[in-house]
């Protein structure tokens, strides 16, 4: 096939024709699609949660529904029970989620710490911007209790507090009230990636263990 733009054009319309024809003549998404769960999926909020519950648990990761009174028992429970000794947390993460901890050393995130740090800690533990049930997906965006992005990247194991009224029923609504322009962090389980081989490999662009905590308040 000789180059020039008539070449281009034969190859786009083949390409046209391959995937059916004209996709500019496919109808538009209507505004607003898929915005809210479909009943029965939502009926009530205790369905949302509900379903956001089974989704992280299907993505990989613990999950536990905890009292707001249980939140400190419940963050050093999970620590605990993954041997992790020491962690490191966003500066203006609330005292009392690790008031009940013992034999783990914390260290809050200022200044910020080195890599060196990072790599040595076995977990972290932070909050969120807003959850989604549909998917099971945490969505961090650096505010309150989050940290940067660093913290949650390079721990094998993220403890993350979910309260139950940050969970949104779609990607769309969660995305409808958080700012666009802070930098958001979408999680849906632990980091797994394959290789070229389909070798599963753990833990190469984030925690290799995340647990979810949803409080009930």
């Amino acid at each position: 096939m000789t180059a020039g733009g008539g070449s281009r054009a034969e190859v786009l319309r083949r390409v046209r024709e391959a995937l059916g024809g004209d996709r500019g003549a496919h109808p538009p998404v209507p505004r607003g699609y898929a915005t809210r769960l479909p009943e029965p999926e939502a009926e009530t909020r205790a369905d949302v949660v509900a379903l956001f519950t089974e989704r992280v648990a299907a993505g990989g990761a613990a999950v536990r529904h905890v009292g707001a009174d249980e939140l400190g028992t419940a963050v050093a429970a999970a620590l605990w029970g993954r041997d992790a000794g020491r962690i490191v947390v966003p500066a203006d993460l609330p005292f009392g989620w690790l008031a009940e901890l013992d034999g783990v050393r914390a260290v809050a995130d200022v200044p910020a710490a080195d890599r060196e740090t990072l790599a040595a800690a076995d977990a972290v533990v932070t909050g969120c911007a807003a959850a989604v049930a549909r998917t099971g997906t945490v969505i961090l965006d650096g505010g309150r209790a989050q940290g940067r992005r660093a913290l949650t990247a390079v721990p094998r194991l993220h403890v993350c507090v979910v309260h139950a009224d940050q969970i949104a029923g779609t990607v769309p609504e969660a995305v409808g009230r958080l700012d666009p322009a802070r930098p958001l962090t979408f999680v849906s389980g632990p980091s797994v990636t394959h290789g070229i081989e389909m070798v599963r490999v753990e833990g190469v662009h984030g925690p290799r263990e995340l647990e979810v905590l949803v409080v009930e308040d």
